[in-house]
């Protein structure tokens, strides 16, 4: 289809917009993927829709075309973590001490990196997978070698300098094929938008109020497991825990990050195995995650 009629879609005003079908939304983002329309056209269809705003149906409409170009290399036992490409702002990655906690668990992780996107100015965490040494069970992708089309639309969306509908869906990929996946979520309407999109896709799906837009617990937040139509919220404290970390609101650097993760303070490395606590509760490695940090601890 001309892809004027999908701008005209999202960017007539109020009483002109329309939604997108499940199947022009996937022939939208064939042709951005393509690159078959100039840059311009492209941005301003991202802008008008972001406004307009998104449908799970075009949601879905985007992944089933991101699904045609991405290369998957299976990894067994895994479950997916789904990281915001704009990066952690304030605080570190804590992944890299998960994977130690959780090396004699039998649960693989898998994480994607890539260049910067907008619009937090984070520290990526491409960028922390390729400057320290990591664990075996952590299996890192680069986006620029398996989803080169997507990669390829990283200058155009910094210069658009704004998130966009590709920031939701690009957290979950199933490059690996995991069957079990969580991802960080920020606000609580879009919950209901990641169940209908992602959740029959795996075994087992879960998003989490996750530091930073990570799956990455720091403070007191929601776990929402999702089993078929069904859509479980719990509370996970870490004071319940006896875990007293303070995260941060000031910027960190990269140096400063990657010196947290190699020499963590003790509420930084018990705050790590909560974290892969969770990540066993969500692979059904354990029956709660209480007992999964018992098992951790023990």
């Amino acid at each position: 289809m001309d892809f004027f009629k999908y701008i005209h879609a999202v960017g007539t005003g109020e009483k002109g917009n329309r939604n997108l079908t499940q199947a022009e939304a996937k022939d939208m983002m064939e042709q951005i993927l393509k690159q078959e329309v100039h840059p311009e056209q492209a941005a301003a269809f991202l802008l008008g829709w972001r406004l307009k705003p998104e449908t799970t149906d075009e949601f879905r409409g985007v992944v089933d075309a991101c699904d045609g170009f991405i290369k998957r290399a299976p990894v067994a036992n895994s479950i997916e973590l789904g990281y915001p490409f704009d990066g952690k702002a304030n605080n570190p990655f804590i992944f890299p001490l998960v994977a130690k906690v959780l090396k004699e668990s039998a649960l693989e992780l898998v994480v994607v990196g890539d260049d910067l996107a907008p619009a937090k100015a984070g520290i990526t965490l491409k960028e922390v997978a390729t400057s320290i040494e990591l664990n075996k069970n952590i299996h890192y992708f680069d986006r620029a070698n398996f989803f080169k089309e997507m990669h390829d639309l990283t200058q155009m969306r910094m210069r658009l300098g704004l998130r966009t509908g590709i920031n939701t869906i690009e957290k979950l990929t199933r490059v690996a094929s995991s069957e079990f996946a969580i991802t960080g979520v920020f606000h609580k309407p879009y919950v209901k938008k990641y169940v209908e999109v992602f959740s029959d896709k795996y075994k087992r799906f879960a998003l989490i109020q996750g530091n930073e837009g990570t799956p990455e617990l720091f403070s007191k937040g929601r776990l929402w497991l999702v089993n078929g139509e069904d859509v479980q919220e719990m509370i996970i404290d870490p004071e319940y825990f006896g875990i007293n970390y303070t995260k941060s609101w000031e910027k960190i650097t990269l140096e400063e990050s990657i010196e947290q993760v190699n020499n963590p303070s003790d509420e930084f490395l018990k705050l790590a195995r909560l974290n892969a606590a969770v990540f066993m509760f969500v692979a059904q490695k354990a029956n709660t995650i209480e007992e999964a940090y018992e098992k951790l601890n023990g």
